[in-house]
């Protein structure tokens, strides 16, 4: 007999309502459809659904505007929020306005499913009224990786926690600690950053914590520390894996104690500042190690956002570098240039060491050379040229026969059966990566059906993978 599960989708979209109805039913849950906002704003006054899926974007009353009007009369119903325009804004507010999930379009209608189950399995005792969040600087990501980025700093927008980010050097994470600041209970206090690596040990102490007059030589009056500048707001503590031993102790006491001596000082100061840290190293291993110390580490990783290189993240290349066109532009005072489709190809092959920085610097260098309005692929710098994604090809290419050739001079038979199992496992395991798991927008990036995929998985045994 079917379970009814009462989801209500809203979406002006008819295609979007019927792949969703159709799915849920699927899985024996009872839908209801509605085009509008407007319509769930009627329905609602007479019965009560356990779950409700809505589009942001819809005429009349959008996503935000109704959730907005459920949060007064039905706030025990989870609403999840559904956006093509799949934005760092997008994300913020739909969990600022108390949104149970936030699911950005394109998404594996199998997710869809585990989160409305999941949804109907939960029951909300509060949900407090949006507050409206100001856009500022533009974090710019479509990629499933950004969007994991995204919805953390939504979870985070009313909360003061102290968060730990990483990932590779140049991919943001500044940006990230930014974001975190803007759209959290701390927004109207000051953002105060600090780059661990940039100051000499000597001074590192007295940047924290500040001094007194005559605290040393050259220290000819008080000054207040990053800790005290930061006051009722966030510091943002970069590169934290390279801070010394001893001042570890001392930032571990604020963190516990909520006060700090300055340098050459006799009376304690007392602050209340969030903490937000950040390393590309395995802090980890820094531990293991004995380099950094573990309470210290447990301190600051209560809550971890991991973000992504910009390997992982290439479909969002061409947005980021017309943004950084435009920038530069604007910085250097000079007519904004436009890039053709075979170099955008190119740099979206590159494997870009040194990430969004990279990115954005290669932009600056061809705002000022290239002697035309238009980027060709011969503009490019040449780090760029020598490594791409034609040549890539041709390198595994090369690769493959030079394996090949190995086999056979050895006497091995079968190549085909060795070689095309781990082919196939390796182009699933990128595929897989790259769209965060979600096996129907892989099967598409492999030119695959979604069965296709789930069978190969299952053939090659890469389920518990």
């Amino acid at each position: 007999m079917k379970a009814v599960i009462q989801v209500w989708i809203v979406d002006d979209d008819r295609s979007i309502r019927w792949v969703l109805a159709k799915a849920l039913n699927g899985a024996n849950i009872d839908c209801l459809e509605f085009e509008s906002g407007l319509e769930v704003v009627t329905a609602i006054e007479k019965e009560t659904p356990r779950a409700i899926i809505t589009d942001i974007r819809m005429p009349g009353m959008d996503g935000f505007e109704l959730l907005r009007h459920l949060n007064k009369v039905a706030p025990d119903v989870p609403v999840i929020i559904t956006t093509a325009h799949a934005d760092l804004d997008s994300a913020v507010s739909a969990f600022q306005s108390g949104a149970f999930e936030y699911l950005p379009k394109p998404f594996d209608v199998d997710d869809a499913i585990s989160l409305v189950e999941r949804a109907v399995s939960q029951s909300r005792a509060d949900n407090p009224a949006a507050s409206e969040v100001q856009s500022t600087a533009e974090i710019i990501g479509a990629a499933p990786p950004m969007q994991e980025v995204f919805r953390a700093i939504g979870r985070l927008s009313k909360s003061s926690i102290n968060v730990l980010i990483t990932g590779q050097s140049g991919t943001g994470k500044e940006l990230i600690a930014s974001a975190l600041h803007r759209h959290s209970p701390r927004a109207d206090g000051p953002f105060i950053a600090l780059n661990m690596a940039a100051i000499t040990r000597e001074l590192l102490e007295s940047e924290l914590f500040g001094h007194e007059k005559g605290a040393f030589t050259g220290a000819q009056s008080t000054r207040e520390g990053r800790f005290q500048q930061a006051d009722q707001g966030t510091l943002f503590l970069d590169e934290i894996g390279d801070m010394p031993a001893e001042l570890q102790t001392r930032l571990l006491r604020v963190l516990a104690e909520g006060e700090f001596y300055r340098v050459g000082g006799h009376a304690p100061i007392r602050v209340n500042v969030r903490v937000i840290a950040a390393t590309h190293k395995d802090l980890e291993k820094e531990v293991g190690a004995g380099a950094f110390r573990e309470d210290l580490f447990h301190r600051l990783n209560v809550v971890r956002v991991r973000v992504p290189s910009l390997n992982e993240r290439a479909e969002d290349i061409p947005a980021l570098f017309e943004h950084f066109l435009s920038r530069a532009s604007e910085e250097l005072d000079t007519e904004r240039k436009s890039i053709n489709a075979d170099a955008m190809q190119i740099l979206q092959g590159f494997e870009w060491p040194g990430n969004v920085r990279q990115l954005e610097n290669v932009a600056r260098w061809l705002t000022v050379m290239t002697p035309s309005f238009q980027v060709q692929v011969e503009d490019l710098p040449p780090e760029v040229l020598q490594h791409s994604s034609n040549e890539t090809e041709v390198d595994w290419q090369v690769s493959l026969r030079r394996w090949a050739g190995k086999k056979l001079a050895l006497g091995a038979v079968g190549l085909m059966e060795q070689a095309l199992p781990e082919f196939e496992r390796a182009l699933i395991s990128v595929a897989l990566e790259r769209t965060g798991g979600r096996r129907q927008e892989a099967a598409v990036l492999l030119g695959w059906g979604r069965n296709t995929i789930t069978r190969k998985i299952r053939d090659l045994g890469m389920d518990d993978s």
